[in-house]
């Protein structure tokens, strides 16, 4: 299809009909529907949203969170229990910082070993080839939100399940999503279901760490002489366990900073919702892309085997603007706002519309992107919306920054690397099956 023809095609439809249209496109066909956007109409009111194809105008929108909120996550959330459902407010601001500092980027050296660990252990029990998508892809960030997260005492699947639908029902069962009305209902009574699971199993997990942590702690301070004297002769301590959670329960945090037993597992939870489907979705789809190419893949696979990082990482995010979790995010307009205010695409939103900054468009946008279509590895991180944008950027972003060019790269390392069909999504939003394989031995 030429892309002149999309709009004049939209231009056509009847009301009902356009939105599904474009959510079509944006699907199936979406670079270039979007380069057509951008050059014609970079701002499209449809019935059910209005679209923001240009880097300018969804950077603006991103970066007002209380006029472009994300009212949507609520009920998705608990009723707005966790900080993401949050815009740029007193809890927001708090239990982000909280987390960024227990987070600590210091971690990520050892934590992008710890991966690559897990991803060398999972694809040698399985030699030869590997359905990729539930034998690694999810079962390499639910293994980390185990060991260095510090979910333990819980099956992997549980893990990836809780994750698999409320990633399901928060950002694929919205109000504009086109999800026939019986997957709706199933979709909500699945997350309500393993939500509440979920949730006890944190009451559960959080009154056990804790008690462990306390003896710890009276452990530690009966030992405090001999653990001075092995620290003076040079010996290191490896008593306490050191993951997120633990890092959490050991803190003492004053009654003003309103972080209790109660929100410190709601942010717990918090981890395991946001590392799972995502990053799983991530590094499949970078593999596929990688390997439909095969002069791209030679150069990745060159990349993968260099001690430094650096060249196959610029790869995988470059790779990852191609072919996104998602080509938008969602927000909600709070009041009355001029988009693109002062040019000739000005638009006024008014309160209550739903708006979706197309952040696929916007890494596409020569304005921000030198030579856009074509694959340029290196690129300025700080154009890439792959962890989100402004105060709602993902919490673990740099967890991430480190784990899924990791996953792409152990799996690159393998001899003779080959798909064996493309990723089947089982007419859902995320991978589900995807077959490789390699040479063994």
């Amino acid at each position: 299809m030429a892309a002149t023809n999309y709009l004049d095609q939209y231009d056509a439809t009847p009301q009902a009909g356009k939105f599904p249209l474009v959510s079509r496109w944006m699907s199936s066909e979406p670079l270039p529907f979007f380069k057509e956007l951008r050059e014609r109409r970079p701002i499209l009111v449809t019935p059910q949203c209005t679209l923001l194809a240009r880097f300018d105008d969804v950077t603006e929108v991103l970066n007002m969170p209380l006029v472009f909120t994300v009212a949507l996550y609520v009920p998705k959330m608990q009723d707005g229990l966790y900080l993401m459902a949050h815009d740029d407010d007193a809890l927001h601001t708090r239990e982000k910082s909280l987390m960024q500092s227990l987070l600590n980027r210091d971690d990520l050296p050892q934590v992008r070993a710890m991966v690559a660990d897990i991803c060398r252990k999972l694809l040698h029990a399985s030699p030869g080839g590997i359905e990729v998508v539930n034998g690694y892809c999810r079962m390499v960030p639910a293994t980390l939100v185990r060991q260095y997260f510090g979910l333990t005492g819980v099956d992997l699947k549980d893990l990836i399940e809780w994750s698999y639908w409320n990633q399901y029902d928060t950002f694929h069962n919205q109000p504009f999503s086109q999800v026939a009305e019986a997957m709706r209902r199933q979709i909500e009574q699945r997350h309500n279901e393993t939500g509440a699971k979920l949730t006890d199993y944190l009451t559960g997990l959080v009154a056990r760490r804790l008690a462990a942590v306390k003896l710890q702690q009276l452990a530690g301070l009966a030992l405090a002489p001999l653990t001075f004297l092995r620290r003076l002769a040079g010996a290191q301590d490896h008593t306490l366990s050191d993951d997120i959670v633990t890092r959490m329960l050991r803190t003492s945090y004053p009654a003003a900073v309103e972080f209790d037993i109660k929100r410190l597992a709601v942010n717990a939870g918090g981890l395991l919702i946001g590392a799972i489907e995502t990053t799983s979705q991530a590094a499949a789809q970078v593999i596929q892309y990688l390997l439909q190419d095969p002069m791209l893949l030679a150069t990745a696979v060159n990349a993968a085997q260099l001690d430094d990082p650096k060249a196959l990482d610029g790869i995988v995010w470059e790779a990852l603007r191609f072919v996104p979790i998602s080509p938008y995010l969602f927000r909600q307009a709070a009041s009355e706002y001029t988009v693109g205010k002062g040019s000739d695409r000005a638009t006024t939103i008014a309160p209550g519309t739903y708006v979706l900054p197309l952040i696929q468009s916007a890494m596409f946008d020569p304005a921000a992107f030198e030579r856009p279509d074509e694959f340029v590895a290196g690129r300025n991180w700080y154009h890439y919306f792959h962890f989100g944008f402004g105060s709602h950027e993902c919490l673990g972003k740099y967890v991430g920054m480190v784990m899924i060019p990791e996953m792409v790269r152990q799996v690159l390392l393998k001899p003779g690397l080959q798909a064996k069909g493309d990723i089947d999504y089982k007419a859902g939003p995320f991978p589900e099956h995807y077959e490789l394989s390699w040479r063994s031995g």
